[in-house]
């Protein structure tokens, strides 16, 4: 890029270089804004959040997700995005290995009606679901066809309640197909 850094650190009077917005060091929360040649900060991390957020859960999701009020924790190790907070509740975790978010239920709860990456089960199999059971493709009700393999996803039930969140197994089509056989590997239920 080749703008100069700026870091304010706000637990702290220790200064140390940065190359992303916000980052915890030896347990100090500091946050850096690129300068532009003007003198004009550039936010690059809310955006570039957001950015991933719409490209994973679709448009517009990123901003409903993310207001501008949240924080975000970067790995002591590597430097990168690690944790998204709001109001010191964790809302997704960004991977290392593909740069993609799992969400957490504080998280899906914010983007349910705002995204098709919603798989909806019977009511009778909310209760195992909500305590962490695995989603079978006999349980699923409805889900849209663009959910593919591996995708991030939230569980609801009917009512539109959101159950858990995880990650599908198998693609939207496959869910509405199969009669046996796990769709969606649960990460987090509401009850566990």
């Amino acid at each position: 890029m080749g703008l100069p850094l700026i870091l304010r650190p706000q637990t702290s009077h220790r200064k140390e270089l940065c190359t992303c917005g916000v980052f915890i060091y030896s347990g100090c929360v500091y946050s850096c804004r690129i300068m532009s040649g003007g003198g004009a900060y550039v936010e690059d991390v809310l955006t570039r959040i957001r950015g991933v957020a719409d490209y994973q859960f679709g448009r517009s999701v990123g901003a409903v997700l993310f207001p501008e009020s949240v924080s975000v924790a970067f790995s002591r190790r590597t430097g990168r995005i690690r944790y998204v907070f709001l109001k010191g509740e964790r809302l997704a975790t960004m991977k290392p290995t593909d740069g993609l978010f799992s969400l957490s239920l504080a998280g899906a709860e914010r983007i349910v009606e705002h995204t098709r990456y919603v798989v909806m089960v019977r009511d009778d199999v909310a209760k195992f679901i909500a305590d962490g059971g695995d989603v079978f493709a006999a349980h699923v009700v409805s889900v849209d066809d663009d959910v593919r393999a591996r995708d991030e996803v939230i569980v609801t039930a009917r009512a539109g309640k959101v159950l858990a969140v995880g990650r599908a197994v198998l693609s939207g089509g496959e869910m509405k197909a199969f009669k046996r056989g796990v769709a969606v590997k649960v990460r987090r239920g509401i009850e566990s």
